[in-house]
């Protein structure tokens, strides 16, 4: 089921910084007691292939996130050991060096199985017992959080397909549009294009001028 429009699970996750501290984040709270947007976006383990290129081209759009009162957090299943042993690992032999935002160790799932994104599937053995398949990771989901501690935006990725991490700024534009002015953001809206009213005059304008 879609979380959107609903409040972010308000869980305490183990993290690990870049300085290699261990921390304890809420997603939840990282919004509403900072009154900042956040994006969380989750990738299934550390040391592997589409993965570091999807954390460095985060890593790369943290300023754009920042002009737009957005926090980045990356998580995956893995424990906060093995991604501080890849934030030391140099980013021409597959690691993540150089990544500045926090990324949770859900080691134990919990909020991964809350969203519903790990990659685990039912299935039963011959004397009708429950047996789980699949791989025990996450898929590339993605949520969009705002100030309030609700979801404006999920996605999730099958494991092959690498995310663009422009859209998501697009998105954090329109929502904030959408925020300030009461507006509604039309298809392949981006800053600075028109907007319209969310009534039939509205959108009659809008076709008349586009």
């Amino acid at each position: 089921m879609s979380l959107v429009g609903k409040l972010f699970p308000n869980v305490a996750i183990d993290a690990m910084s870049e300085m290699g501290d261990d921390l304890k984040i809420n997603v939840f709270e990282e919004a509403v007691n900072n009154q900042q947007k956040v994006i969380l976006f989750w990738y299934p383990k550390d040391f592997t292939f589409v993965c570091p290129t999807e954390l460095h081209a985060f890593q790369e759009a943290l300023p754009e996130f920042q002009k737009r009162n957005t926090v980045i957090i990356g998580a995956s299943c893995d424990t906060n050991e093995v991604h501080f042993a890849w934030l030391n690992t140099p980013k021409d032999n597959g690691g993540i060096e150089g990544v500045t935002y926090p990324i949770l160790a859900d080691t134990h799932r919990q909020l991964a199985n809350i969203l519903g994104i790990v990659d685990q599937d039912l299935d039963y053995d011959e004397e009708g017992n429950e047996v789980y398949t699949g791989s025990n990771v996450t898929y590339r989901a993605t949520y969009l959080i705002d100030e309030t501690g609700k979801i404006f935006h999920e996605s999730v990725n099958d494991m092959p397909l690498g995310r663009n991490v422009k859209e998501y700024l697009r998105l954090i534009d329109a929502y904030s549009h959408v925020q300030k002015h009461g507006e509604v953001c039309p298809a392949n809206w981006e800053e600075g294009k028109e907007a319209m009213n969310a009534n039939r005059t509205g959108v009659a304008e809008y076709f008349s001028k586009n």
